[in-house]
C-alpha cells in the first residue's frame, strides 16, 4: 500500500472546473477529445442540468453546487424568504460577490436554519441519485465573513435564533453542522469543500475539513496574497494548513484559478508535487489555453516516479526528493519554483520545468 502511494506522488492528479467558458469543449466533443479528457482529467467539477446527459462520456464528474446562495429568480425565494439573511434593520444581505448598485447576483442564506439544510441537501442527494455524478463541489465554505450588503461592505447578520447579532462562533458552528449533515446523507460520495485557507483553525474548522475529502484552495500556491513570514497569511502558515488537511486524512486541490502567466503555472505545479499527498489534485482554469483538450500541456504530464520522503528545508527553500528527479520551492517575495527531471526510462518527459 505504502509503496502504491509513493508511487503516484510524482504524477499530477487533474482537475477541471467546466464553467461555460468549456462549453465549447463539452457541448459536441469529437471522440479524440473525449479521450484526452478522460485520460488527463481525474476529476471535472460540472454543472447541473447542462452537464447531466454528458456523464455518459465524463463519469467522474462533480456537481456544482453554492452552499449559501440563493438566487432571487429561484421559486425557494419566493417560498421561503425567510432564509435569506438580514441585517439588523431587516434588509436582505448577499454573498459577497460581483457587487454592484447596491446588488449583488446571490443573497445569503441562513445557513443555521434547519428548514434550509434539509431542502439544500435533499437537492443535492436527488442530482447525485437522479444523476449519477461521482461527487458534489460545495462553493462558499466560508467560516469567516463573506456576507455584504450590496455595496461591497461586509455586513454581520442578525440571527434568527437569537434576535441579535450573529456571532462568528454560531456562524462557524452552523458551518460545520451543515456540513456533517451533509456527510452523512452522502456517506459514500465524494465532496470537495471551496473554503478559506486563512480562517483561524478551531473546533469548527476541524469539524467542515473532516466533514470533506478535498479542500479546495482557491488561488493555489501563486495567490498574490501569500506574503513572507510567519504572519497568518504567510507562506509558512500555507504550508502549515496543507499539512493540516492531510494529517487528518483529507486531500486538497491547489486551484490556481485566475492565473494567466507561466510563473504562476510552474509554481503552483512544484508546490503540488512539494506537498502531494494521497489523491490530492492540481487545477488550472485561470488559462484554458494550457489545459483544454485540444492542447493540454505536457507538464500536466510529467512523472517524477516514486517520492523518496516528505519535503524538506534546503535553506530558505523546500525541496523534495523523487526517484526520478526533484522540486524546489522558494517562498515569498521569490516566489520560485523548479522541477526537474531525470530520465528514467519514460517516454518522451519534459526534462525541466523552471521559473526564475
Amino acid at each position: 500500500m505504502i509503496e502504491t502511494i509513493l508511487a503516484v506522488l510524482g504524477t499530477v492528479g487533474f482537475i477541471v472546473d467546466a464553467k461555460s467558458d468549456f462549453d465549447k469543449w463539452t457541448a459536441a466533443p469529437s471522440p479524440s477529445q473525449v479521450q484526452v479528457m478522460r485520460e488527463n482529467y481525474t476529476r471535472m467539477v460540472a454543472y447541473s442540468p447542462y452537464f447531466d446527459g454528458r456523464l455518459a462520456w465524463y463519469p467522474n464528474a462533480w456537481v456544482y453546487q453554492d452552499s449559501m446562495a440563493i438566487i432571487p429568480e429561484w421559486p425557494v425565494y419566493r417560498e421561503h424568504p425567510e432564509w435569506v439573511l438580514r441585517d439588523d434593520a431587516g434588509r436582505e444581505l448577499y454573498v459577497d460577490f460581483a457587487c454592484r448598485d447596491g446588488r449583488c447576483p446571490q443573497l445569503a442564506a441562513d445557513i443555521g436554519n434547519p428548514a434550509y439544510r434539509a431542502w439544500w441537501i435533499n437537492k443535492a442527494r436527488d442530482l447525485i441519485k437522479q444523476a449519477g455524478y461521482r461527487g458534489i463541489w460545495v462553493d462558499d465554505v466560508n467560516l469567516e465573513w463573506r456576507i455584504s450588503n450590496g455595496n461591497g461592505v461586509r455586513t454581520i447578520p442578525a440571527d434568527p435564533r437569537t434576535g441579535h447579532k450573529m456571532q462568528l462562533s454560531d456562524w462557524r458552528r452552523y458551518f460545520a453542522e451543515f456540513m456533517e449533515e451533509l456527510r452523512a446523507a452522502l456517506p459514500n460520495v465524494e465532496i470537495a469543500h471551496n473554503s478559506i485557507w486563512y480562517a483561524k483553525h478551531d473546533e469548527f474548522v476541524a469539524r467542515q475539513i473532516k466533514a470533506s475529502d478535498f479542500i479546495n484552495i482557491e488561488r493555489g500556491a501563486s495567490d498574490p496574497g501569500i506574503t513572507d513570514g510567519d504572519g497568518p497569511f504567510g507562506f509558512a502558515a500555507f504550508v502549515s494548513f496543507v499539512d493540516r488537511v492531510h494529517a487528518m486524512g483529507r486531500s486538497v486541490i491547489i486551484d490556481d484559478d485566475d492565473d494567466r502567466g507561466v510563473q504562476q503555472r510552474d509554481y503552483d505545479l512544484a508546490f503540488y508535487l512539494l506537498t502531494k499527498s494521497g489523491r490530492d489534485l492540481l487545477s488550472a482554469d485561470g488559462d484554458r489555453a494550457r489545459m483544454n483538450p485540444d492542447a493540454f500541456w505536457p507538464g500536466y504530464r510529467l512523472n517524477l516516479g516514486k517520492a523518496r520522503g516528505a519535503y524538506y528545508r534546503s535553506g530558505k527553500s523546500l525541496r523534495r526528493d523523487f526517484e526520478c528527479g526533484h522540486v524546489v520551492v522558494n517562498p515569498p517575495p521569490r516566489a520560485t519554483g523548479t522541477i526537474v527531471n531525470r530520465d528514467c526510462d519514460q517516454p518522451s518527459p519534459p526534462r525541466i520545468i523552471s521559473v526564475k
